[in-house]
């Protein structure tokens, strides 16, 4: 009898924020017209656990700045636990590197959101993000650093 393939598992076990912060350095901000320049980073990484979790951590950072003067600076660290079983080798990457920030992004988004309206600032909403194309680039990227470094 022919031994059968395991199907490959994936799925979300546990979402949570890993940190957040929300820095106003000074209240002259709130005296000024609100016209602010929004500088946003994202990165994520993961972090094997065991044989079948990862976790994945998006890292959200905003800093707005209003009449050349720093307004705010909020980060949340969006984190989840993913299990992923009898996943192929070749795709585990893409999985961690696109497909999980895709699922923890309206999470993060929710929590800047929130911190930043507690900050007594207008809402703000991130726009949707591809990180399909993003992990894509920046596997072009290193193949590019690594040829250059041949």
């Amino acid at each position: 009898m022919a031994e059968e393939q395991a199907q490959p598992q994936l799925a979300l076990e546990r979402i949570y924020v890993k940190d957040m912060s929300l820095e106003v350095p000074g209240a002259g901000v709130f005296t000024k017209e609100w016209n602010p320049e929004l500088d946003i980073n994202l990165s994520s990484n993961a972090e094997k656990l065991d044989d079948d979790h990862y976790q994945v951590v998006l890292t959200v950072s905003v800093t707005a700045k209003n009449a050349e003067e720093a307004a705010f600076i909020a980060e949340v660290h969006q984190a989840g636990i993913f299990l992923l079983k009898d996943i192929p080798e070749d795709q585990i990457g893409q999985i961690l590197g696109a497909y999980c920030p895709n699922v923890l992004f309206p999470y993060a988004r929710e929590v800047i959101s929130d911190i930043v309206t507690r900050g007594s600032f207008p809402q703000l909403l991130l726009a949707p993000v591809n990180f399909d194309q993003a992990y894509a680039q920046s596997q072009q990227q290193a193949q590019v650093d690594a040829e250059g470094n041949a």
